[in-house]
């Protein structure tokens, strides 16, 4: 047996008011329980939450124990400038002109605190790629949903795109998707898939072993694909990078089962908002970390989505010929 660490405790002189401090850092709640003049406050960050509690003395020295702060859609530097526009106060510079190093900063009550460089500023300092992640497919998912869920359409029947498929049997094919993923990786074998049945409900419909219970509407289909892509999340967040498991593109591993429920996402969402006329464009840098897992040799054009959708087939490039026929790249790189 082990132990986790359930909190990270903070002594302070006003619990409440640092707590807000923190959450604004970490764009983290605080507790539904806390409120001005709180002894003890909770910022419910992942991973380990922050528990401020009030106490008489004040802080006398530097920290024993002290947080790195990482920024998750800044640079290292706009996260500097954000924070001491939050209240902060810096303590000492070590940043370096070729970009490395770091900030110590002090937070309203003088405990120290470092940023960090941020993920994508690492890999570009260090060359290599970023890998796609559990929290590429919750991105990517509630991106989708969210999307999705503007429609005003009524009739999701009509045709998804250039698919042959509607708009509702595109949703449903995407949580299977999601679905078959997450159940290839708690069942690894290089062998086959797990073996559900998969049938279509109509003949030239998608294969599914899921189906959505057209009682509940387009906002219980949309619930199936909340659902399946936390299921891929879980799986992908807790199983051992090296494990590896059977895809008809090649045997892969969590990462490349992370990149594919990605491409699905996006591209099948694609699909199903230009069949109810509904903007959509995901984010690039998440497009660029999934092309740079499953399409390494991709074209390197500035617009990433423009590129993931040619490579898909669904877009043309200029100066390039459409692509009829795809794969993706499932076998792990090398970072």
């Amino acid at each position: 047996m082990t132990s986790l660490v359930q909190h990270i405790t903070i002594d302070s002189a006003d619990a409440y008011e640092l707590a807000l401090f923190w959450a604004e850092v970490l764009g983290s709640p605080l507790a539904d329980d806390d409120f001005p003049g709180d002894p003890e406050a909770l910022v419910e960050a992942p991973g380990a939450a922050l528990l401020f509690v009030t106490v008489p003395e004040p802080k006398r020295a530097k920290n024993r124990v002290h947080l790195d702060v990482r920024p998750e859609d800044r640079t290292r530097d706009e996260e500097v400038e954000r924070l001491l526009a939050l209240g902060a106060t810096l303590v000492a510079d070590h940043r370096k002109p070729n970009g490395r190093g770091w900030a110590t900063l002090a937070d309203p009550e003088g405990n120290e605190f470092c940023v960090e460089c941020g993920a994508a500023e690492r890999a570009a300092l260090s060359g290599t790629r970023l890998p796609v992640t559990a929290d590429d497919v919750t991105l990517a998912v509630r991106l989708a949903v969210d999307a999705l869920a503007q429609s005003p359409a009524d009739d999701w029947r009509v045709p998804a795109g250039s698919l042959t498929w509607n708009c509702w049997e595109t949703v449903e094919h995407l949580s299977d998707d999601l679905f078959a993923y997450a159940v290839q990786l708690g069942k690894p074998s290089s062998e086959g898939e797990v073996p559900y049945r998969w049938a279509p409900e109509r003949e030239g419909g998608p294969w599914n072993a899921i189906f959505a219970d057209p009682a509940a509407g387009t906002a219980g289909l949309l619930t199936t694909l909340e659902a399946s892509g936390a299921l891929l999340t879980a799986m992908v967040r807790t199983a051992s990078p090296d494990l590896r498991s059977y895809h008809s593109h090649g045997v892969s591993d969590p990462e490349g089962f992370a990149g594919m429920g990605v491409v699905e996402t996006l591209v099948h969402t694609h699909d199903v908002a230009a069949g109810l006329s509904l903007p959509w464009a995901p984010p690039q840098d998440l497009c660029d970390r999934v092309l740079a897992r499953l399409f390494p040799y991709a074209p390197d054009d500035d617009d990433r989505w423009a590129v993931l959708l040619w490579s898909t087939g669904r877009a043309d490039l200029p100066g390039r010929a459409r692509v009829t026929s795809w794969k993706w790249h499932g076998a792990p790189l090398d970072r």
